[in-house]
């Protein structure tokens, strides 16, 4: 396949992967120690029955699958579109379809103004922890939808 970017030095290579380094890492060791903190006191803890033991051990499930959920979301851009996957679901979206990519100051991650008219919002480009890096993702997401719009200017709705 080619490299559609050659001679954008600016551009990376496709596909690429966005999703929030930092917080992922925090949710996903917060997961774990949860669960392993509420296993461990199910076994400690003496005068527990069976079942509340268990209940100790599906509490820290259900608490780390929460935390799984918090962690789940990304954005991946590809040569034929982006794939924008939330905390419950996903979205593929073709290049022609994502008219502007925006992250305004305060706001809690990156929106896409969509050609159907609608806003998606992009869970995998948040400036909480890692507010340069959010930045520098939107830019680089931006510049990808604009470097396809310019590549195929028909395929976007007038």
């Amino acid at each position: 396949m080619a490299d559609t970017n050659q001679g954008r030095a600016d551009l990376p290579a496709l596909p690429v992967t966005f999703r929030p380094g930092r917080t992922r890492a925090v949710l996903l060791g917060a997961a774990v120690v949860l669960f392993a903190v509420l296993t461990l006191i199910a076994l400690l803890l003496e005068g527990l029955g069976p079942g509340s033991r268990l209940s100790f051990v599906l509490t820290g499930v259900v608490l780390a699958g929460v935390l799984l959920l918090l962690a789940r979301p990304k954005a991946v851009a590809e040569e034929t579109g982006v794939t924008v996957v939330n905390f419950t679901g996903s979205r593929r979206l073709e290049w022609a379809e994502i008219l502007r990519v925006n992250l305004r100051p305060g706001d809690p991650w990156v929106f896409l103004d969509l050609s159907d008219g609608t806003s998606l919002p992009v869970l995998g480009i948040q400036p909480g922890i890692a507010k340069q890096r959010a930045v520098a993702d939107a830019r680089t997401l931006r510049a990808l939808a604009e470097a396809r719009a310019a590549d195929d200017p028909g395929a976007r709705p007038a």
